[in-house]
């Protein structure tokens, strides 16, 4: 059945890579061979590939929780079980370096679209397999990497954004973004396995909209903990088939 959205009515994969940019699924298919592309709508594109004989779709979910549900939930209702997040975030803590990949061990659920799903109690946490998987690869490649809690938030422009990363902060929160709770939540919800690997591209302290633009920009550090994202979540897909 064509799902609304996504704009696919069939996929020949089981697993998903899931970016939020549009633009990042031109670097993730650097690392796949027989690259298709399949749709484009709105923030949603899609392609297919395969990577060391595993078919792969990655699928682009745009900005927030709300787009991310409905990507998740589009992908599984054509068959996807595993889906991973690659994505970027702000550290929430000092030592944490531009391009740090950053684990997701858990999510605070401060977002709108876990909510609408699930009392607030349920907790957000990735698949454990998956997560460690991510973990041996970064590990093996010999990369920098944190494991920990991340802050799942609703607007990067409240009037209150300092006093909260302050507040998560002291908490030992590691990093925030914007989409890896309602993964989390949906996964769970849906029993899709879930992992979700961000990469740092704003220093503690350092002012967002600076930092992202530097990125878009192609900085080197970050342009590489994008590559190393993209290359862990291939290989941990592969490995939990």
């Amino acid at each position: 059945m064509l799902q609304p959205h996504i704009q696919l009515d069939a996929v020949n994969a089981r697993c998903a890579i899931l970016p939020g940019d549009p633009a990042r699924l031109d670097r993730i298919a650097t690392e796949l061979t027989d690259v298709r592309e399949l749709a484009y709508n709105r923030e949603f594109r899609t392609l297919c590939g395969m990577y060391e004989g595993m078919p792969v779709i990655a699928c682009s979910t745009g900005i927030g929780g709300s787009s991310a549900s409905i990507a998740i939930e589009e992908l599984h209702n054509l068959g996807v079980d595993t889906m991973i997040r690659i994505g970027s975030c702000g550290a929430l803590q000092k030592g944490i370096g531009l391009g740090d990949l950053i684990f997701a061990e858990g999510a605070v659920r401060d977002e709108g679209t876990s909510r609408a799903y699930a009392d607030i109690r349920f907790p957000a946490v990735p698949n454990h397999r998956l997560l460690e998987e991510c973990i041996r690869k970064a590990e093996e490649m010999m990369w920098t990497y944190h494991t920990g809690i991340v802050h799942s938030h609703e607007s990067f422009y409240i009037d209150t954004n300092a006093e909260e990363e302050a507040m998560w902060s002291r908490y030992g929160v590691l990093g925030a973004d914007m989409e890896t709770a309602a993964l989390f939540t949906v996964g769970r919800l849906r029993r899709i396995r879930t992992a979700s690997i961000l990469n740092n591209v704003v220093l503690y302290g350092k002012d967002t909209s600076e930092s992202i633009g530097s990125y878009a920009d192609g900085a080197a550090l970050t342009a590489e903990g994008e590559r190393r994202e993209i290359i862990t979540a291939l290989s941990a897909l592969k490995n939990v088939q």
